[in-house]
């Protein structure tokens, strides 16, 4: 007899977001680090980027001023998370959520055109973000301003909680200010600051500078320079079997 094991497809949804939050935290020692508030930037040479947002409902409300509902029982209305994260800028492809710490936690994905018109709209306001062209690299720049500082009463926060801002980035880096030894499998960087800063309005300043052309780009000029290598050795190797084959003349 056979049994089958069916998981919901909630809850399936619910542990693929807590694992990526939770895989997205991992510091260079294996060790995991859960952030309150993350905002994760897959940017291209371009300009555009898919952006996560990994966050609890309670800092939602409490930085950036959402009208949400910060109880642990309460449902997280995910029609109103995607209109609010709606905006000129950015197109919601993906709303997720999950538990943790006794606090409810969205993941909200987006894809943004322009990400220097993100800080134009209402969820991502306090950042102004920069890209600029210098000689042969691409500076990005990114300030996080002041939170919204909405009052959210007792939510469970322990003054140890984390924001986080993670940037992948498309080519090799050059410069960044993230901190030594930052770097996250070659090319992504993460500045870290406590939640309590946050909410005291000290400022975050991100800078990375990269090469113009990206590492796929790269990637796909050397395997195709190989393909047509190996094409040219083989047809010689034929070219040459062919001719040994002749009788002589």
């Amino acid at each position: 007899m056979r049994f089958r094991r069916r998981i919901p497809s909630a809850l399936a949804t619910a542990l693929l977001a807590a694992v990526a939050a939770g895989a997205s935290g991992c510091g260079q020692n294996g060790l995991v680090k859960h952030y309150e508030y993350e905002e994760e930037v897959y940017l291209s040479v371009d300009g555009s980027a898919t952006v996560y947002l990994n966050a609890s409902v309670p800092a939602l409300v409490n930085l950036r001023g959402l009208d949400l509902d910060t109880r642990p029982t309460a449902n997280v209305d995910r029609a109103k998370i995607r209109r609010l994260f709606t905006t000129p800028a950015a197109r919601v492809t993906r709303v997720s959520r999950w538990r943790r710490f006794g606090r409810q936690f969205v993941q909200v994905r987006m894809a943004v055109n322009d990400v220097t018109k993100l800080g134009e709209t209402g969820p991502f306001s306090w950042s102004a973000y920069d890209i600029a062209r210098r000689d042969d690299m691409v500076v990005y720049r990114q300030t996080l301003g002041p939170a919204a500082g909405k009052p959210v009463g007792d939510v469970g926060w322990k003054g140890t909680e984390l924001i986080a801002v993670r940037v992948h980035l498309p080519s090799r880096i050059r410069y960044h200010n993230a901190g030594a030894g930052n770097l996250k499998r070659g090319n992504i960087l993460v500045w870290e600051q406590p939640l309590a800063a946050r909410q005291a309005g000290a400022p975050l300043e991100i800078e990375a500078r990269i090469e113009q052309t990206s590492i796929l780009y790269s990637t796909l000029v050397l395997f195709a320079v190989s393909g047509l290598l190996a094409i040219f050795v083989l047809a010689a190797i034929v070219w040459w079997v062919v001719r040994k084959g002749r009788p002589a003349a």
